[in-house]
């Protein structure tokens, strides 16, 4: 059986795994990523690796894997050679496969976290035997991957479904380093904190009904647009949120998808829970080695 090197780098934390070729989870270990805790500065590109490359060692030895995959917030250069995290600002067109592909000597494809984790729910998760979908990331930013017609999108740089900067209130929220009106600005662990003035997670039930329904209009939105039928939701906000989140969820896509082919679009919890970003990440390796996951590519 082949293993992928998995690894997930979120706006506050780290991780990595060993994800087999048949989508199971081994061997976790994470940390916090040390830009989530600096309060007057930005973090420099080196210190958030190194975090990361302990992590890495942690797993060595490296000759047991086939390939490392990574999943990372966008946006990012094509290939994800480069990349930029929104989240993280100490990484600005950093070269995060090349560093890790150094370090494991490992052939290393890094990918758009939520891109990730739609890969994972289409190969063991929610999404199994799904042709058309959209994944989405609900934590500290806002992602999204879409698979048509048996395929992952990637676009022209590789940074397809980013439905984080789809406008959802066009008069609404308006933290740093956002776009007003934003899925981002609006349904974010970070612009939730920053609006309400206190952590996500201390969300009122009406805080979270209303990140469900703007969640919910974007998911409604892109359906109308690309015919989908499915939107497998993840990520530490939403799966904190629960229920409530998601059945205002379903509710506004209800509501919005109002069209013939769209009636009945479905809102699911992400099959893989805690453990989708690392099984996206080993997905992600293994389709850069040429292996498909059900009927995606």
């Amino acid at each position: 059986m082949e293993l992928a090197l998995a690894v997930d780098i979120g706006g506050t934390k780290l991780a990595v795994g060993v994800v087999d070729s048949d989508g199971g989870l081994h061997e976790t270990h994470q940390a916090p990523n040390p830009s989530a805790n600096a309060k007057d500065r930005i973090v420099d590109s080196a210190e958030i690796f190194d975090a990361v490359a302990q992590l890495v060692a942690k797993l060595a030895p490296f000759d047991r894997f086939s390939v490392c995959g990574v999943g990372c917030g966008g946006p990012m250069s094509a290939g994800g050679v480069m990349v930029s995290p929104l989240n993280i600002p100490g990484w600005r067109a950093f070269p995060l496969a090349e560093e890790l592909s150094r370090l494991t000597g490992l052939s290393t494809r890094v990918d758009n976290d939520a891109k990730a984790l739609a890969l994972g729910e289409g190969w063991v998760g929610a999404a199994v035997g799904e042709r058309n979908y959209i994944a989405m990331v609900i934590s500290t930013g806002v992602g999204g991957g879409i698979v048509l017609d048996g395929r992952l999108l990637d676009g022209a740089t590789g940074n397809a479904g980013h439905i984080g900067h789809v406008i959802v209130e066009p008069e609404g929220n308006e933290p740093p380093r956002q776009i007003q009106g934003t899925l981002e600005a609006e349904a974010s662990g970070t612009s939730i904190a920053h609006r309400i003035g206190r952590p996500s997670k201390e969300a009122s039930t009406a805080d979270i009904t209303r990140t469900g329904t703007l969640v919910g209009r974007a998911v409604a939105s892109t359906a109308n647009l690309l015919d989908l039928r499915l939107a497998v939701i993840g990520g530490s906000v939403a799966l904190g949120f629960g229920e409530p989140f998601f059945t205002a969820a379903q509710a506004e896509v209800d509501r919005v998808c109002a069209l013939d082919y769209s009636r009945g679009v479905r809102v699911e919890v992400a099959g893989n829970g805690a453990d989708g970003p690392l099984i996206g990440a080993g997905a992600v390796g293994f389709r850069h080695l040429g292996r498909t996951f059900s009927e995606i590519r």
